[in-house]
């Protein structure tokens, strides 16, 4: 039985142009024990799924299940297996942290269990904040706490929605390696993030989603054994040409080339010093996440659809939750 069950989960939503479809017919399993991430642009639908797996809104069509439980026909069971931090600030002003974290394990009928209390509190680094008022935290503080009200009853499955948007590196690097030794001990994890960094370290298999479609579905090793080999990184203070140009990508002074072999990477800098230009800083690196995040949602390079062959391989060969292979996504049919 997987820990969580997205069967062809449909949600649309009206608007003045007619109906706007959020998500298309996503099916996708987190299979138990997992560190799962759901990836994908702004718009693309990750936290209308998470909001329709935590009850806060209704599938139009499909179905979706926490270790078996129906989150609308069975939702007490299902929402005692499910823990879920979300993206928005959302805090009770008239009580300190303790009082805020005894209050959540009273929603789930927890009760005489400071013990794990004091345990989340010093695990997040919250200890001295016990007695304070949630108005007089820091946001990083008052996100620390939304992980520890997530946490309190001791949900087996853990959904994180970009947990660490807008945080220090101290909160990370803190939440990481709590949320790492949950997972160690069993906790089912699913993450959300833009910090693909760390998706690529935390996440064992990832999905990612475009315009309410998964467009991709593997083991993270397998999503960057498909992307190119290399990449060629160098600095410019000048404009590419439009011919370069069209086929780097550029942040600011930075330039990267995908590059398959050292001839294609002589051929890049050729190119740059016949255009008149300096690079510098030049080094090459392996590919990684962030690159075959951009490849699969630009969908039109041959990275872009062997990731996604990939992945409707992977789809096709695990079996879902009566034993049957997961559906083929038509975006993934498409791509391949």
């Amino acid at each position: 039985m997987p820990a969580i069950s997205f069967q062809t989960v449909s949600k649309t939503f009206p608007s003045a142009r007619g109906a706007l479809k959020a998500l298309d017919h996503v099916s996708f399993d987190v299979r138990e024990g997992e560190f799962f991430g759901l990836l994908g642009p702004n718009g693309a639908g990750k936290t209308t799924l998470i909001s329709i797996l935590a009850g806060l809104s209704r599938a139009t069509g499909g179905k979706v299940l926490v270790q078996g439980s129906d989150v609308m026909s069975d939702y007490a069971n299902a929402r005692r297996k499910l823990g879920v931090v979300p993206q928005e600030l959302v805090f009770d002003p008239f009580f300190n942290v303790r009082e805020a974290l005894r209050i959540q394990s009273g929603y789930f009928g927890v009760k005489n269990n400071d013990a794990w209390i004091d345990e989340l509190l010093d695990s997040l680094g919250l200890a001295d904040k016990a007695n304070s008022n949630m108005r007089q935290l820091s946001g990083g503080m008052k996100r620390r706490v939304l992980v520890a009200q997530a946490l309190v009853h001791k949900p087996p499955v853990i959904v994180l929605d970009e947990p660490t948007a807008g945080v220090d590196v101290e909160l990370r690097q803190t939440l990481w390696q709590f949320i790492a030794k949950l997972n160690k001990q069993g906790h089912t994890v699913m993450l959300t993030t833009h910090y693909l960094e760390e998706a690529e370290a935390l996440c064992n298999r990832i999905a990612m989603l475009k315009q309410g479609q998964v467009v991709a579905l593997a083991a993270t090793s397998d999503l960057l054994k498909a992307a190119s080999s290399n990449v060629l990184r160098f600095k410019l203070d000048a404009e590419l040409p439009a011919a370069l140009a069209a086929k780097a990508r550029v942040t600011g002074r930075i330039v990267q080339f995908p590059a398959h072999n050292a001839l294609e990477i002589e051929q890049y800098l050729a190119a740059v010093r016949e255009a008149g230009l300096q690079a510098e800083d030049i080094e090459i690196r392996k590919a990684d996440l962030e690159d075959v995040f951009l490849d699969v949602m630009s969908g039109d390079s041959a990275e872009a659809r062997e990731a996604a062959r990939n992945a409707t391989l992977v789809a096709d060969a695990a079996p879902n939750e009566t034993g049957n292979a997961a559906a083929r996504t038509p975006a993934a049919e498409a791509a391949t």
